[in-house]
């Protein structure tokens, strides 16, 4: 009865939000237009409209979070310790729904499970917050034709087509249709180590996938109730009998081996509701349905259901959890089963900047600067499954390749040639090995902010979204409370953390990548003490200094290097000093006592503020003020 009630309460929420055109509307304007209510596109129309711009989500179906809800995949991978703009404020309203930060800690894949009629309640609740935001539901792109001054975008839908005139579009599906449609080119599969100098990507090209699965949710029913499901035709077991220990031999498959019982417990949810995920001979199964049309793709989801369906009924049968069933009064479907599949790859477009391994594992030392353009952060490992495909064994092992922290370059998002379009979720431009850890749930929402935002700017500046200047996004990011640099050991709520972050993006003050198992993490050190050597090199590239050897990073060297570089007197940044000490906590006193990190950017942001300093999307110093 519970979970019933919630069900109804979320619908009429869903009746709030869909908004979109009727029978006697046929037509809409927009600002902004989100194809696609998923992890991306709900959180770039809460984004864009909250920047003020008037903004439309049409989504194919009946609710909003696409893999979080309508996919079923309701456990956050990753960013647990990056509390980051809408990604925290979802965290925040799931510990507020369950009852704290504990409640969500159900599972062991995970430090947030939640159900998914819950997620998807409480992301229609934020999005019919927005005056500006409309919601239309239940609708297929069907065409996306450019305009003088944006675009115009067909939808069909039950009650019948609508048109939309809109300035921007942001491509938020699940497969990046409408960058396909707009003519964008992209990528499919795996990049060839000579197109992409990545090390441990295959020699050649070719059009591999990573598996889809297609989620059940279950329920644990009171012990002697027999909720097994009908044998499913051309039901075969074999390919599960290495799910968990007992069927074979842990030296016979290189993976864990787990207890059956801690198997099932890998996605438990609250309410003992069981999420039905596993990627050890379980329900993952190969397709690449990128490229087909609407019909072989229903076809194929159909097999990846049956595929799932013959997995449950294993887990009945032969495993003894007959009494765990499809959970009841959850989703809006005949047989219980979620409204999509989960797809771990899409299309990739080509962008302004394609995001690279090398790119991420070392950001600082590639040629291009790129982590100063940084607009989404993730701490997730390379993460790939294609174990479901025929011929794995001949696959580069890419399963969790160690990484740092990282940030999302914004020339990700922006085609190289296609005015007006914004690319989100899944379709980015990074390459198939980025791909297996900004696919990540934290990410794509984090992606859909910063997708909002470059949006919103783009109409409020009169400006195309390549044109849009990266410090102007990033700040506007900042301001949303969203991190543009994933230093896990700088807090949010430091009063220092914007400073660090604007400073960190400039590079004049650089972090460190580190990979410890699970741990991914960049270290910005706020409390060790600046180095001269370092700040001699980074600060050379925007300012005229000259640190002599053995000095210490000082007061009175920042206020030399200010008096210097800047208009202002030496009084006025006396005054500015005193200022920051007062709301930093600095030590004034003595002028010659060293300094730390922490200080250095806080007194660098204030007195030269060099995240001014217009850049390129590749993170070069812009001869074009505007970006």
């Amino acid at each position: 009865m519970r979970d019933m009630r919630h069900h109804i309460a979320f619908f009429l929420v869903l009746l709030v939000v869909s908004c979109g055109p009727t029978k006697e509307t046929s037509s809409l304007n927009c600002d902004v237009l989100v194809i696609g209510g998923g992890a991306s596109g709900v959180m770039a129309g809460i984004q864009s409209a909250r920047m003020g711009a008037s903004t439309l989500i049409v989504e194919e179906t009946v609710w909003l979070g696409g893999m979080l809800t309508a996919a079923g995949v309701s456990a956050i991978d990753g960013n647990y310790k990056l509390p980051s703009g809408l990604w925290e404020e979802f965290r925040q309203r799931l510990y507020a729904y369950y009852g704290g930060e504990d409640s969500v800690k159900t599972g062991w894949v995970s430090n947030v499970l939640f159900e998914p009629q819950v997620g998807a309640q409480i992301l229609s609740e934020m999005a019919s917050a927005e005056s500006s935001l409309q919601v239309q539901f239940e609708s297929q792109l069907t065409s996306l034709t450019e305009t003088d001054d944006g675009w115009t975008v067909s939808f069909s839908r039950p009650e019948g087509n609508f048109s939309v005139e809109t300035n921007v579009v942001i491509d938020a599906t699940e497969l990046g249709d409408a960058a396909k449609m707009a003519g964008i080119p992209y990528d499919v599969g795996m990049d060839g180590r000579g197109d992409t100098g990545e090390d441990i990507a295959p020699e050649e090209k070719n059009d591999i996938v990573q598996d889809m699965t297609y989620v059940a949710v279950l329920e644990e029913f009171p012990e002697g109730t027999d909720m097994t499901i009908p044998k499913p035709d051309n039901y075969d077991p074999t390919p599960f009998y290495c799910t968990c220990a007992g069927k074979c031999a842990q030296d016979t498959i290189p993976r864990t081996l787990w207890e059956c019982d801690q198997m099932m417990r890998y996605g438990k949810l609250p309410n003992n509701k069981y999420m039905i995920n596993w990627p050890i001979y379980g329900n993952d199964y190969y397709a690449n349905v990128v490229n087909l049309g609407p019909e072989e793709r229903m076809t194929e989801f159909e097999k990846a259901k049956d595929f799932t369906k013959q997995y449950l009924y294993y887990l009945q049968t032969e495993l003894g959890y007959s009494n765990f069933g499809i959970a009841e009064d959850l989703y809006p479907t005949e047989d219980g089963f979620p409204m999509i599949p989960y797809h771990r790859e899409s299309r990739r477009i080509h962008g302004i900047v394609q995001f690279n391994i090398n790119d991420l594992a070392r950001p600082f030392e590639q040629e291009d600067a790129r982590y100063r353009t940084g607009i989404a952060v993730g701490d997730y490992p390379v993460d790939h499954h294609h174990a479901a495909y025929p011929d794995h064994q001949k696959l580069p092992d890419l399963h969790f390749y160690p990484v740092p922290s990282y940030s999302i370059p914004l020339g990700s998002l922006i085609p190289k040639s296609t005015p007006n379009f914004i690319v989100a979720e899944k379709s980015i431009s990074v390459t198939n090995l980025v791909n297996g850890t900004t696919r990540l749930q934290p990410v794509c929402l984090l992606i859909g902010q910063a997708a909002g935002t470059l949006a919103a700017l783009s109409i409020h500046q009169n400006l195309r979204p390549s044109e849009v200047s990266v410090r102007h996004v990033q700040e506007q990011l900042l301001s949303s409370d969203a991190m543009i640099l994933p230093y896990v050991d700088v807090s949010t709520s430091d009063p220092a953390f914007k400073a660090i972050q604007r400073v960190g993006a400039t590079g004049i003050l650089k972090g460190e990548g580190v990979n410890v198992g699970w741990e991914n993490k960049t270290l910005f050190y706020p409390d060790s003490l600046a180095d001269r050597s370092d700040l001699q090199t980074s600060l050379s590239e925007f300012y005229t200094v000259e640190i002599p050897d053995g000095s210490t990073v000082n007061f009175e060297l920042v206020k030399e290097i200010a008096v210097a570089n800047s208009d202002l007197t030496a009084d006025v940044i006396d005054q500015k000093m005193e200022a920051l000490g007062r709301d930093f906590q600095l030590n004034l006193v003595d002028a010659q006592a060293p300094l730390t990190r922490r200080q250095v950017a806080v007194l660098l942001d204030e007195l030269l503020n060099p995240f001014e300093v217009a850049i390129d999307h590749f993170g070069n110093l812009a001869p074009n003020p505007n970006l």
